[in-house]
């Protein structure tokens, strides 16, 4: 369904091609459709965007293998972000806004540096956002025809137009005048596919909108889902709804996803301390995390490293005072004790030998969200 009216002014290359979309979609809400290939609709930004180049090189390397429980570095205090995802909203009837991403703009410096450039990309690896079609993207499916995306040229380069809900498409829209448009709400794994798949040299999200644009540049989103689930399982999961069946859900999504612990300096011997969690209650937890760039955007000096679910399982049994791991600390995280990671710990005894053995040992101190919790001894 087309939402705004054409005007005269409009530009068009070659179109891009769709799979169909829900029925009840109505051009403005989550759809499984895909749109790939190249691009058609441009359209010009309203002002210059912020394009930071990312060194992609520099993060998810292995690191070497300690064998056994590394001495643990200071205690440092943190005060964790919320646990939850920012409360959904429909700023436009009918396009759930992601709230994440748009919180994740929202806190974007004038001039935002590489972590913020990650910071915006691991925020962007759940959900929903829109891209915007030329015509009625329902009525074209339907007849079986290519879909039109919008795209924006800065500097020669072509880059694809995401938004994060119907305010940031309405902004769009009127910066340009052409109203021959509708909304295509697609999962954010469909919409990283289109940016790297396609003609384009990356994303820029919500490009209509002073203070929260920025380019996601196609070479970050590329080595994101390589180091990545690419279902994006857990992210999804820690971003969406809670109920009491969350944290046994993330705890089956343990088993199977590529998991990332937070290593700090080598100690004696070049054995690796890995971080921990400690509440004020004196809980403690492995932190584990869904991806490299979780552990970068702490910027708390410590590297990604890889492990597997059998590892996260052995450090568990091999340290009982553990009561669980706490999942993408920078948030939106989650604690999943123990009885909620049985499909984890089921997987001790298996061997492994793609990626080096973890050794859980206290790195950190941190408090529930909002909580300064004290150093660790």
């Amino acid at each position: 369904m087309a939402i705004f009216k054409r005007s005269a002014r409009d530009t068009t290359s070659q179109p891009a091609e769709s799979g169909p979309v829900d029925d009840e979609v109505a051009g403005a809400t989550e759809s499984d459709a895909v749109a790939s290939g190249d691009a058609a609709a441009t359209t010009d930004a309203a002002a210059p965007v912020p394009h930071v180049g990312i060194s992609v090189s520099t993060f998810g390397a292995s690191a070497p293998a300690a064998a056994q429980p590394a001495a643990a570095q200071p205690g440092r205090a943190v005060t964790r972000p919320p646990a939850e995802a920012p409360e959904r909203t429909e700023t436009v009837a009918g396009m759930p806004d992601n709230t994440l991403v748009q919180a994740a703009l929202a806190s974007l410096p004038e001039k935002p540096g590489n972590v913020d450039v990650m910071n915006v990309m691991r925020q962007s690896m759940q959900g929903t956002m829109y891209v915007r079609v030329r015509g009625d993207a329902r009525a074209l499916t339907a007849e079986g025809k290519p879909l039109t995306l919008a795209v924006s040229q800065v500097d020669g380069a072509r880059f694809l137009l995401a938004f994060t809900g119907g305010a940031s498409l309405r902004a769009s829209v009127e910066s340009d005048g052409d109203r021959d448009t509708s909304a295509l709400g697609l999962p954010m794994v469909n919409v990283f596919r289109n940016a790297i798949e396609g003609p384009y040299e990356g994303l820029i999200i919500d490009h209509a909108v002073p203070g929260s644009r920025i380019v996601l540049p196609a070479p970050l989103i590329k080595k994101a889902f390589e180091e990545g689930d690419p279902a994006f399982a857990i992210k999804n999961l820690l971003a969406g709804p809670r109920d009491e069946d969350t944290a046994a859900a993330v705890g089956a999504a343990l088993a199977t996803a590529p998991l990332w612990v937070a290593a700090g300096p080598a100690g004696d011997g070049g054995q690796l301390g890995l971080a921990e969690s400690r509440t004020t209650s004196g809980e403690r937890r492995l932190e584990v995390y869904s991806h490299p760039l979780e552990v970068l955007v702490l910027q708390r000096g410590d590297r990604p490293v890889p492990v597997t679910a059998a590892q996260i399982a052995r450090a568990l049994v091999a340290n009982p005072a553990l009561t669980g791991v706490i999942v993408d600390p920078g948030g939106p995280w989650i604690h999943v004790d123990r009885a909620d990671l049985g499909p984890v710990l089921a997987r001790a005894d298996e061997p492994d030998d793609a990626a080096p053995a973890a050794a859980a040992t206290a790195t950190d101190a941190d408090g529930d969200a909002g909580t300064e919790a004290a150093p660790a001894s």
